[in-house]
């Protein structure tokens, strides 16, 4: 028999809260070819993306935990897929 114990989070990592976080501000998108993050170099959403991190962290994180994630994350991302520029070379 198969018992829950618990509703599991959705998002199980600070890194994958980051991501959806940066994908619902706009600040991010996925290639549609090859599902790379790219940075959309948007500072606007890339501001809402660090306010909703600073007022709405996730739980057991503090809001500059959350920012300094966000930071890290975005470092990692450039701004084109680098299987498209492969395919152009």
């Amino acid at each position: 028999m198969l018992v829950m114990k618990g509703r599991r989070q959705a998002i199980r990592t600070l890194q994958g809260w980051v991501i959806s976080v940066l994908l619902e501000a706009g600040a991010i998108c996925e290639c549609e070819a090859h599902g790379w993050l790219q940075d959309r170099a948007d500072p606007e959403a890339r501001a809402r993306a660090l306010l909703m991190a600073r007022e709405r962290p996730p739980a057991g994180v503090s809001a500059e935990e959350a920012v300094a994630a966000m930071m890290e994350v975005l470092e990692g991302i450039g701004d084109a897929c680098p299987e498209c520029a492969a395919e152009g070379a």
